[in-house]
């Protein structure tokens, strides 16, 4: 993580007042920036996945949304991340059993009672910022300098995962051959220097001893499964957002392999 860049959060929150402050907060300050903003757990744990965020702002309640701040953090203490992110809790649940809970069981880094006087976005986003340096060199072991560099099995574990979860909303299913090709060459424009569509398949149908022609039908046939029949297009359309020639009728490989390295990219 690079403490120079802007702080990036995920705000799982719904109630829509209190989103707008912390939305309103953060637009001015340019060390900061929320990355993804829902009122259901479900989707705050996906955002978290997508996103790579340092940091949660999570709800306990969620007294207006889908599930609760415990059902998000049973699941998120079930996911694997290179680095773990922060996660802030705010609760209007004074009961000293639950705060010791959140503590000990999911390892919460911080606490805020929206009751408390002064509490509001400015007094979580500065004690958030105050603690990331020291958060960070702790989970990477150290109490010395800040570590803004990942290991490359790290970084790769988490471009990785990134592209696993934009293919899976997408919806190609991981038993088509062409999952893991498309996997791999989005990982190759995104990080191997491959700065063009036609050195990326030419350099896995070398690496895979097949084929230019069956890297490229392999791709475009899990292409075409998930988008001649899609289970639900608008949600299809939601992710996928390019332009499609309708004389093609679905994305291309290159057109697809691009698209997802450029959605990546700014996060990285």
């Amino acid at each position: 993580m690079d403490h120079d860049k802007p702080m990036k959060i995920v705000l799982v929150e719904d109630d829509v007042s209190a989103c707008r402050d912390f939305i309103d907060y953060a637009n001015t300050r340019t060390d900061i920036i929320f990355v993804g903003v829902t009122g259901r757990g479900d989707e705050g744990l996906e955002l978290v996945k997508r996103k790579m965020p340092e940091a949660v702002i999570l709800d306990l309640e969620l007294s207006y949304g889908k599930g609760s701040g415990f059902d998000f953090l049973d699941d998120f203490c079930k996911t694997e991340f290179s680095i773990r992110p922060i996660v802030v809790i705010t609760t209007r649940n004074r009961n000293d059993t639950v705060h010791t809970m959140l503590h000990t069981k999911y390892n919460i880094d911080c606490l805020f009672y929206k009751l408390q006087e002064g509490y509001g976005p400015e007094m979580v986003i500065r004690h958030l910022l105050r603690f990331r340096e020291f958060y960070h060199a702790r989970e990477s072991g150290t109490n010395s300098e800040f570590k803004s560099l990942e290991t490359p099995e790290e970084l790769e574990r988490r471009i990785m995962g990134r592209i696993k979860a934009e293919l899976n909303a997408f919806g190609i299913s991981t038993k088509y051959k062409g999952r893991r090709t498309a996997e791999e060459a989005i990982y190759m424009l995104l990080c191997k220097g491959s700065g063009d569509s036609e050195t990326v398949f030419i350099d896995l149908a070398r690496k895979h001893n097949l084929h230019y022609n069956n890297i490229t039908r392999n791709i475009q046939n899990a292409i075409n499964k998930v988008w001649n029949n899609p289970t639900n297009l608008e949600e299809l359309l939601k992710h996928y957002t390019a332009p499609v020639n309708k004389d093609v009728g679905a994305p291309t490989p290159t057109e697809f392999i691009h698209f997802y390295a450029d959605k990546i990219r700014p996060d990285l």
